[in-house]
């Protein structure tokens, strides 16, 4: 009733699905609002319409036993797992607790949940119901929300129901198609609640009813029948001002108050166990000693038993539950607990002990630290630390109980709970913690506000905590010393905390590496050296490690094989002028978190790898992996990284967007104006300035960067500002930024730094010098990747030629910048060589439109990858989609390019 809308949006959504097209809607509102009988409502339509259906319901009690949502779904699926690729089949298979196996990464089963889905659909449409997912466990909702942003043309519709989020909530769902479910308008809200009294209603009674219901259809149904009709006829109630789902809740709770004894007892322990298993509930109730006598609270319409027990609503349970009194909660839960067959379900056996203790019980809290392992082992980091906590709240004794607290806290920051897991470090810390407790606890918090705040404190805190585990741990105390840099480098200094500088000196206390030091050790003391001898002296020792890790792969990265530290890898190789390595290890980067379905580090290294890519002039495949990071980082809802996106407009000289990308990193930077995201901005507006030729401009962007501390920036800074500044008649400024580009190159010994120092002594030269200096850029540059400013460097020797009056020379370096801009797509330097080219009375080539123009980045992402002749089970696997979403891309591709088969295709020539 009053439902036009949202039933139109559901018949939509069914549409598409028929048709071909996934699609997904999240219906929100507060408890009674009518999202169940939506759901209902769009069960029937896709019944009707010949579409399969398949839900799920999330139960509050099941949200600390990791994937038991997600395991609802699948097992309606059958055994179609067996189909998945192998590294799918074994994250699904540990997950499940199926088989054994180091944890699953989230979103290597949430691939593997597309593709059952997907594969479910191949017979035809499926619509997925998922009611109450707000209380679905941790682990389910994310995978469910990942899949739900990555279906595409699986024929699959997806209807997520949740209640409004209370401040402080994990929001999964969040950024997802949205369906709002607010109050029935009063018209509907009057021929409601006449529909369901029947008795004589005053007016005045009726206006109240309605105006307190807010048009919530549950408290229009059910408040007015616990009501006497007197006093629906005469008004005299008091009003209430609490919330209509909470006085729901009330009424609910008197109705069960009033059943007799046993049944109340009865309908407690039905509440308490979730599944709804009605053996088990009778095996509890014998133990009880009381009469499985559910007439009274059937009758009362609390809730009905034939193959399992379901409550009206889950509000009813939630009554039920909360009117008890403590000890019966605890009487009810122990006789679950014995009703439970350990070895099935040990799990839930210790969940419903540990629910049943008053006080403390060491016996208990330490088989729900065992259970918080398995919970582990399957990738449940969220469940691991709800029985990780509860085992502290159990624990007797005061230095166990800060140890399991710590333990909880650790857990619960892996899962994304940081605000839990700093209340639990604030139990930790009433202590006693030995001393590795304690330094550990130090690198936790800091961890902790570096997720959370980015903040100026962050490097001190590491600091801290590596001092602290100097004499305990000499390896982790490496370790940590080296995240402090890392954080430094990354969140910069505003002046009121600790700059990478600073934390250099600091690490120079770090204990000494053992005899057969790995990367770590050697990243560690080669940042040392740079930070506090000067850029000269950490080269060698920085270079041997990124030697040693493309030698050795990941060998070396620490105990626990971080791979993450080939995400700074990576950035070294570019602050020393290293585009070989920097391509090796970057890619390696990539090629890891890929195999590893390890999408929370992937969108990183897909964007450092995508920069690269844009210096070496790969503009098409560096947009190809920015966008496919961007979409990763929407699936996962993590923070995007938009630097590769920002460089690429730069380079490609879209002003408006490289300008709007510019203002959102400085906001973001939040004052902070050396963090790193700030410092790229600066250059990205450096380069677009430069390329269209407004060199005052680019020189204030440029000299910005160039200031960064980290040597990655301001190293690709150094070029942009001898360029504007020697334009802007600031030779001043061009010399200083000369010396320290061709100090930093005489130490790099790379063709790519020589050659950038060369063309910038020539920018700044004259006479046969410049000339001489131009020729060496031009050969330097040519034995390196860095194509983007080998074509630059073609560009100003052309320029400088033509104001020298060497025509013919000119239209030469000018007529192959031309080309080379044209072809990689850096279209204001291009313009800039087409400006000189026809003031040297020669008009440029046109570049040709390609077939290939018209392909989106994804598009030509997939293109390039099926031409290498790889199916689309594998380009899905490896692009985080389903194979069916691959078919549909290529459809698209082939129309687009004109051809019909994958065999054509590879003889495409692509961008």
């Amino acid at each position: 009733m009053g439902r036009d809308a949202e039933c139109r949006a559901v018949a939509q959504l069914l549409a598409g699905a028929r048709a071909g097209r996934s699609g997904v809607l999240v219906v929100r509102g507060e408890a009674g609002i009518g999202k169940s009988a939506l759901l209902e409502h769009a069960e029937g339509t896709a019944t009707a319409s010949g579409v399969r259906v398949e839900r799920v319901v999330g139960v509050e009690a099941e949200m600390y036993f990791a994937f038991s949502g997600l395991h609802q779904l699948c097992a309606a699926l059958g055994d179609g797992a067996g189909a998945l690729p192998e590294p799918q089949q074994v994250a699904l298979g540990v997950a499940f607790g199926l088989r054994g196996g180091p944890p699953p990464d989230r979103f290597l089963v949430g691939l593997a949940t597309l593709n059952l889905l997907a594969e479910a659909a191949e017979e035809g449409p499926v619509l997925w119901l998922v009611d109450d997912a707000q209380w679905l466990d941790q682990a389910s909702a994310q995978v469910l929300a990942f899949v739900a942003r990555r279906v595409a043309a699986e024929r699959v519709a997806l209807v997520f129901a949740l209640r409004e989020p209370t401040d402080g909530d994990v929001r999964p769902f969040a950024g997802l198609p949205e369906l709002p479910l607010g109050g029935l308008a009063e018209s509907d809200a009057r021929t409601l609640l006449a529909a369901r009294v029947h008795a004589p209603l005053d007016d005045q009674v009726r206006d109240r009813i309605i105006a307190e219901a807010r048009g919530n259809p549950l408290a229009l149904l059910e408040l007015p029948g616990g009501a006497q009709p007197a006093r629906l006829a005469g008004g005299f109630e008091t009003p209430d001002v609490v919330s209509v789902p909470r006085r729901i809740e009330e009424f609910y709770g008197r109705r069960s108050g009033s059943l007799p004894a046993e049944t109340q007892l009865l309908l407690l322990v039905a509440a308490a166990e979730p599944t709804g298993d009605l053996a088990l509930l009778q095996r509890a109730t014998e133990h009880l000693g009381i009469a499985h006598d559910a007439a009274p609270a059937e009758a009362a319409g609390l809730f009905e038993i034939d193959t399992r027990v379901r409550f009206r609503h889950p509000l009813v349970r939630s009554a039920v539950y909360r009117a008890a009194a403590p000890p019966d909660r605890r009487r009810a839960h122990g006789a679950l607990a014995v009703a439970t067959d350990p070895s099935v379900e040990p799990d839930r056996r210790a969940w419903h002990r540990a629910q049943s203790v008053s006080g403390t019980d060491e016996e208990v809290a330490a088989e729900l630290e065992r259970s918080a392992e398995r919970a582990r082992a399957r990738g449940g980091s969220a469940a691991a630390g709800a029985f990780l906590q509860r085992a502290a709240e159990l624990t007797p004794e005061p230095a166990r109980r800060a140890g399991r607290a710590l333990e909880a806290a650790q857990v619960k920051h892996q899962a994304g709970a940081q605000d839990a897991a700093l209340k639990l470090l604030t139990v930790a810390a009433i202590g006693p913690l030995d001393a590795r407790q304690r330094a550990r606890a130090q690198l936790l918090r800091a961890r902790i506000d570096f997720q959370l705040t980015r903040g100026d404190g962050v490097a001190g805190m590491l600091l801290d905590a590596a001092r602290a585990l100097a004499p305990l741990d000499a390896a982790l105390s490496r370790e940590t010393y080296l995240h402090a840099l890392d954080a430094a480098l990354v969140i910069g200094s505003s002046g009121r905390g600790h700059g990478v500088v600073e934390v250099a000196e600091s690490a120079r206390a770090a204990p000494a590496p053992p005899p057969s030091a790995g990367a770590v050790d050697l990243l560690l003391d080669g940042l040392v050296a740079t930070y506090t001898q000067g850029y000269g002296s950490g080269v060698s020792v920085l270079r041997g490690a990124l030697e040693r890790l493309r030698d050795q792969g990941t060998d070396g990265l620490g105990r626990y094989g971080d791979d993450s530290w080939l995400w700074l890898a990576g950035r070294i190789a570019v602050a020393l002028y290293d585009d070989e390595l920097a391509l090796v290890l970057l890619d390696r980067h990539v090629r890891l978190a890929r195999e590893a379905g390890a999408l929370a580090s992937l969108p990183a290294a897909l964007d450092a790898r995508s920069v690269t890519l844009l210096l070496s002039g790969e503009f098409a495949h560096a947009a190809e992996l920015a966008a496919e990071g961007a979409a990763l980082s929407r699936s996962t809802g993590a923070r995007p990284h938009r630097n590769a996106q920002l460089a690429i407009a730069a380079w490609r000289g879209l002003e408006v967007e490289t300008l709007e990308l510019h203002a959102s990193a400085v906001d973001r930077a939040d004052g902070n104006r050396d963090s790193a995201e700030a410092m790229l901005a600066h250059y990205g507006s450096a380069v677009l300035h430069n390329a269209l030729g407004r060199y005052p401009a680019a020189e204030r962007a440029a000299t910005h960067a160039s200031l960064s501390s980290r040597f990655t920036i301001s190293n690709l800074a150094l070029p942009e500002v001898v360029e504007a500044a020697v334009r802007a008649g600031r030779p001043e400024r061009a010399t200083a930024a000369l010396e320290e580009l061709g100090a930093r190159a005489r130490a790099a010994g790379t063709a790519w730094a020589l050659g950038l120092a060369a063309r910038s002594r020539a920018l700044a030269g004259t006479g046969t010098a410049a000339d001489d200096d131009y020729r060496e850029a031009v050969e330097r540059l040519g034995n390196c990747r860095i194509a983007t400013h080998l074509a630059r460097t073609h560009l100003v020797y052309g320029e400088w030629l033509r104001r020298e009056g060497r025509r013919q020379d000119a239209r030469e370096q000018l007529r192959t910048a031309h080309q080379m801009l044209s072809d990689m797509g850096a279209e204001a330097f291009a313009g800039r060589a087409a400006r000189e080219l026809r003031a040297t009375g020669e008009h440029p080539r046109a570049r040709n439109t390609l077939l290939t123009d018209a392909l989106t980045a994804q598009e030509l992402h997939i293109a390039r990858l099926v031409a290498t002749g790889a199916t689309s089970r594998e380009v899905a696997a490896q692009l985080f989609l389903s194979p069916r979403t691959i078919e549909a891309h290529l459809r698209n591709i082939f129309r687009k390019l004109g051809i019909t088969s994958r065999r054509q295709l590879r003889k495409v020539q692509l961008p």
